[in-house]
């Protein structure tokens, strides 16, 4: 049966009666749309093994962001009790971000059929009743398939897309909780194969202050030439972003031009008096 073909037989078979009978009812047009549809979806990976597939790959980073203490990378000097202490809230992350990672590849296989059986329709209704000699049969069924080929590198950058923001995310929640003062922007744009955005080169080792952070309610610090981080795009927040945000919790850690007089006296104290300490 024709359902039992894969799409690319289906397709073969669809566009052969096309060109040999040509529009010549809305039946023929119905009946190879249908069948299109049911073996674009058959030649698929199932839905529930894309999930597995998902759940796989997230469930990696998390295991190596939060399980190994590979986001010590991103926030410095957190602890691993902080890190237990969130595990609740970045476990949910890990749930909502699987389930947002098989929404969006849904909709992306969706919108792939839907391109394809468009793409069939409109070849076949310019066909002639009768049929036609003049279709070049194997770039037809290349321009109609397009969307259908190009799927599986589509999600393959989809899950690596959320995995860069699953990262972000993690650390962002992190950072949020234990009071980070400001952030560092880094970029990949020295990575010859990544295609970065000219903005986000321009950001690249600049130190953003997070709006509402304790030490600017103190009068400690305030917002520096590059401003609040607040303000702009975050790490990861565009699509296929792979920049990275370190943040930072100490006074001392903070740019000159971030310390207001009160905070340059504050880091002063405090050098004092660990030296006096520690000698």
């Amino acid at each position: 049966m024709a359902n039992r073909r894969s799409f690319y037989e289906t397709l073969t078979a669809a566009v052969k009666d096309l060109t040999e009978n040509g529009f010549d009812t809305e039946g023929r047009l119905a009946f190879w749309v249908e069948e299109l549809r049911k073996s674009a979806e058959m030649t698929l990976t199932p839905a529930w093994k894309m999930d597995a597939m998902l759940r796989k790959g997230l469930g990696a980073i998390y295991q190596r962001m939060i399980e190994k203490g590979g986001i010590a990378k991103y926030n410095p000097g957190i602890s691993r009790f902080t890190i237990q202490k969130l595990q609740p809230q970045l476990r949910a992350e890990l749930d909502r971000r699987i389930m947002a990672s098989a929404s969006l590849i849904k909709m992306n296989r969706e919108k792939a059929i839907q391109d394809t059986l468009q793409r069939f329709a409109g070849w076949s209704t310019s066909i002639p009743a009768g049929g036609t000699d003049a279709t070049n049969k194997r770039k037809t069924k290349e321009e109609i398939s397009k969307s259908l080929a190009q799927l599986s590198f589509r999600e393959r950058r989809v899950a690596i897309d959320q995995g860069h923001k699953f990262t972000a995310a993690l650390s962002e929640i992190i950072a949020k909780d234990e009071g980070a003062l400001a952030v560092v922007w880094h970029s990949h744009w020295r990575d010859p194969a990544y295609n970065y955005r000219k903005d986000h080169k321009e950001r690249d080792g600049h130190v953003y202050a997070i709006k509402g952070n304790w030490a600017l309610e103190q009068g400690l610090m305030k917002a520096g030439a590059d401003g609040y981080y607040d303000d702009i795009t975050h790490v990861g927040e565009e699509v296929y972003c792979r920049c990275f945000a370190t943040y930072l919790y100490g006074l001392s850690q903070l740019p000159k031009d971030m310390l207001t007089q009160k905070g340059a006296a504050e880091v002063e104290r405090v050098k004092a008096e660990m030296k006096k300490r520690y000698g």
